[in-house]
């Protein structure tokens, strides 16, 4: 490498510094790589290993090479390969101490491979990879190994779900004054086979997309000096899967928990005004102040003004600007007075009365001018957000089109990061 160097700088009259670069990196790996080889190569009892669960003992029968991908390049290993002199199970103590078991790919080799797989298309990662850490992997390999570790996420994550639904989970956060509870969902599109029997929203009626549920939960501790709430510095977190409103209610319940719920001072739910949101709400947090996200009701409020008023804007305007100050002011009862007073007939009167029936269920959910005295979110901008930077962003990039278990696979990974959780997640497995 020196000699190559000296000569590109006799030929050139200086240094090629970029191409210096990586061939020393490419040298540094070659060179880690032998180094990990004969450590892996030193005797493989580091740990003693525990007898069959069958209470069999776990006998050598051979030995076979292994020949594992790393950060450092590509290393080959020994391993035993026991059964169990009882029940005949089959047992390799090495990979599994490893963290190799069914594997081909280290452990730090797929938690790179899942952190790029998380944001970005399976090729986009793969390039990541080769370009920043001289690593060389397939599309396939990058989608195959996030997906793994999303599904282990979610595995952990159900099993968390199941001791919260049975009253049984521990609540190690602080005490909390405001907890707040978002939910939103947002389709994503899907493989053909994943919407059968399912009616889509188009003209044609065919499904192209399943809704992904998405839960948003942060915690709020101060005004402003207008009296304007503030979010908890890094205190989101979210989950999120394809799934039924009852599962996902119970996954949505375990995260409050999680963050608090039990020891909070108030808890709060806010929605866009979807009924399953409240249906929900009222199963989960019985207690929780129900708030409707207050620019969802005003599109509302805007679509009334449109059918009112459809070839004169300025009358539209004014009449959406008065509503809009009555709805921010709590004054709910006089729009749905309003509504209910005008002379309408045929499709502007049945429209017009929907309006008017969505307010008079959400009359409670709308006391926004005593939400606001109360220093409290009146919108749901942060699960919003989250439908579009956690959820669109990775899985409804163009021409993108998923099975069900690779989607909730991916988002369970994108859960976790964006929760901050994954670095807690990957010393667990090793502790595991």
């Amino acid at each position: 490498m020196i000699e190559k160097a000296l000569s590109d700088r006799e030929r050139n009259g200086c240094f090629d510094l970029e191409s210096l670069e990586f061939l020393t990196r490419e040298v540094m790996h070659r060179s880690g790589a032998l180094i990990l080889e004969r450590l892996l190569e030193s005797d493989e009892g580091f740990s003693m290993w525990r007898d069959c669960d069958c209470g069999g003992r776990f006998l050598v029968m051979k030995r076979e090479a292994k020949r594992v991908r790393t950060l450092l390049g590509d290393v080959k290993m020994s391993r035993a390969i026991k059964r169990c002199n009882n029940c005949g199970a089959w047992s390799v103590p090495r990979d599994i101490e490893l963290d190799v078991v069914k594997t081909g790919f280290s452990p730090g080799l797929r938690r790179l491979m899942a952190k790029v797989g998380a944001e970005v298309c399976f090729e986009k990662g793969r390039e990541f990879l080769f370009d920043l850490a001289g690593v060389g992997v397939t599309d396939k390999d990058v989608e195959r190994v996030s997906e793994s570790v999303g599904a282990d996420i979610g595995i952990r994550e159900d099993d968390k779900v199941q001791v919260a639904v049975q009253g049984d989970g521990e609540d190690f956060s602080e005490s909390v004054d405001t907890l707040y509870i978002t939910a939103d969902g947002t389709g994503v599109p899907v493989l053909r086979r994943e919407t059968e029997g399912r009616r889509g929203k188009g003209a044609d009626g065919i499904a192209r997309s399943r809704e992904t549920k998405l839960g948003a939960v942060f915690t709020q501790s101060t005004v402003d000096d207008k009296g304007n709430p503030v979010r908890d510095p890094a205190s989101t977190t979210y989950v999120g899967r394809i799934e039924n409103v009852e599962e996902f209610g119970e996954r949505l319940y375990a995260e409050a928990v999680r963050r608090g719920l039990n020891r909070a001072r108030r808890a709060v739910v806010i929605g866009d005004g979807a009924p399953w949101v409240w249906n929900l709400a009222d199963l989960h947090f019985p207690g929780a102040i129900q708030i409707v996200d207050f620019y969802h009701a005003a599109e509302h409020l805007g679509g009334l003004a449109r059918l009112l008023y459809p070839q004169d804007e300025v009358r539209r305007k004014a009449c959406y600007k008065r509503m809009r100050k009555k709805l921010k002011n709590g004054k709910v009862s006089e729009i749905i007075s309003e509504l209910n007073s005008l002379n309408l007939r045929g499709r502007k009167k049945k429209e017009v009365e929907k309006e008017a029936g969505y307010f008079e269920k959400n009359n409670e959910r709308m006391r926004y001018d005593k939400f606001r005295i109360q220093g409290l979110f009146i919108g749901s901008g942060v699960v919003e957000a989250g439908c579009k930077s956690l959820i669109g962003k990775r899985l409804k990039q163009s021409g993108m089109h998923w099975s069900v278990r690779g989607a909730n696979s991916i988002i369970a990974l994108r859960c976790c990061l964006e929760s901050g959780r994954f670095e807690d997640y990957w010393e667990q497995r090793r502790a595991a």
